[in-house]
């Protein structure tokens, strides 16, 4: 009787082991599912640091440019691969931008908890240069809700530092321009979902924007919060009479 019984228990062994073995299987089987997710796919890439061709005069060979650049960018926002989709005409300024932009860096797109690859475009509009004894004007982020904290006025929230933007009159092309934008905060002040309510007419300039206040830090005042309001907004000012 004994014997019988020590046989039993050396048979069921292996078949515990194959059914823990087996009962794991679905647990790898998901994390190999995620991990194959596809890119996302956009048309305006927001970028954490902007790319900046640098180019002279000559480089354009005597007249304005533009190009399109496509852009893959990993989980972690960098830049994994850049290639030409509308060339400028010439391969040495084509390959400035490949250069800018592989020093640059995507914001990370989230889905649902989930940090997605992102393939998207650039496009860049490369000017002649103004006239040496041309007055370039720099532009700081002197939103109108940042003038308000300036000047102590009352204002639905306050950012906790100018956000950082650098910009001169050259990017305006010989145009003012003005940005209205929104965007979403968490209890904790960090600024979500940026988008554009009304453009500028220069992409570049907009996503600029984009980016800078994406970085911000916001308070708002706790009423807001008691009524859920969670969109803000706010409108920047380019004025070319500040080189006048």
């Amino acid at each position: 009787m004994k014997q019988i019984l020590c046989f039993s228990l050396l048979i069921s062994l292996p078949l515990s082991a194959t059914y823990s073995a087996t009962a794991k299987a679905p647990k790898q089987l998901s994390v190999q599912k995620s991990a194959a997710l596809p890119a996302h796919l956009t048309t305006r890439i927001q970028w954490t640091k902007f790319p900046h061709p640098s180019y002279k005069n000559e480089d354009l060979k005597d007249q304005n440019r533009s190009a399109i650049i496509r852009i893959y960018a990993d989980e972690t926002g960098s830049i994994s691969k850049a290639s030409v989709q509308e060339s400028t005409g010439l391969t040495h300024l084509d390959d400035l931008l490949i250069k800018a932009i592989r020093e640059a860096h995507v914001k990370p797109y989230v889905e649902k908890d989930t940090a997605l690859p992102q393939i998207g475009y650039q496009t860049f509009s490369l000017k002649l240069s103004q006239e040496d004894d041309a007055e370039v004007c720099q532009y700081s982020f002197n939103s109108e809700n940042w003038q308000a904290q300036q000047y102590n006025k009352k204002a639905p929230f306050s950012y906790r530092a100018q956000p950082d933007l650098n910009l001169d009159s050259e990017q305006l092309n010989g145009h003012s321009r003005a940005v209205k934008f929104s965007f979403k905060v968490n209890k904790q002040g960090d600024v979500k979902k940026v988008k554009v309510k009304k453009g500028s007419g220069i992409y570049a300039l907009d996503q600029q924007i984009v980016r800078a206040v994406s970085n911000a830090k916001v308070d708002v005042l706790r009423k807001y919060w008691i009524y859920k309001k969670s969109t803000l907004k706010d409108e920047i000012k380019f004025d070319l009479a500040q080189c006048q």
